[in-house]
């Protein structure tokens, strides 16, 4: 009698698993549930004065195959519209100052949105990382210049949506972006960029 009770529980711990285990499957990204955050920093002599400064994608489009069964069959594919990237305000600096800000990100000198209105990156490659997650390999589209770029992001799957979360590094140099500086150099932005995404994508065929 033992016995059967303990195959009835194994039974139901197993059930309960793979119910929570999507089967493999197509997702839509969802902009008003998900966030992309860059965090551009400052650097130099004087960047005691200065300030980091937050920046949010408003627009933006995507979906992400998963497949917890066989890694290498999942991939991501990104589309953000430049021209949607919004500086957050902050306590520290005024709101003329940031609109300032605001206009030199979209300008000539940094972004160009007039001319590459489109952030764009599609996977090559999803694997094992050395730790926990995944590593996310591809090919990232940015000011006119395509790049490969890798980073570890962690995936919360659920029955019919999932979330994708992680920090990219981007190297505005290695796109042909010359960072800001001011005061003979004694201020300017760093060339990396952090880039925190918490994406929420829900099952396309459900």
């Amino acid at each position: 009698m033992k016995s059967i009770s303990i195959g009835i529980v194994w039974a139901a711990i197993f059930s309960a698993f793979w119910a929570q285990t999507p089967s493999p499957g197509n997702y839509k990204i969802d902009p008003a549930r998900s966030r992309i955050e860059l965090t551009v920093s400052k650097t130099g002599l004087l960047k005691i004065i200065g300030h980091d400064h937050s920046i949010v994608a408003k627009s933006y489009s995507g979906q992400v195959r998963f497949n917890s069964g066989n890694i290498r069959d999942s991939s991501v594919q990104l589309n953000i519209d430049a021209r949607s990237l919004f500086v957050l305000a902050d306590p520290s600096v005024s709101e003329k100052d940031r609109q300032q800000i605001q206009s030199n990100m979209e300008s000539l000198k940094v972004l160009n949105t007039g001319e590459f209105p489109w952030i764009m990156f599609h996977s090559t490659e999803v694997g094992r990382s050395a730790g926990e997650g995944l590593l996310l390999r591809g090919r990232l589209n940015l000011h006119g210049a395509e790049k490969e770029i890798a980073f570890p992001v962690q995936v919360h799957p659920e029955i019919n949506h999932l979330r994708v979360t992680g920090t990219a590094v981007i190297t505005q140099t290695d796109f042909g972006i010359k960072p800001i500086k001011v005061a003979a150099g004694g201020l300017k932005v760093k060339d990396q960029i952090h880039v925190t995404f918490d994406i929420f994508a829900e099952k396309a065929d459900q």
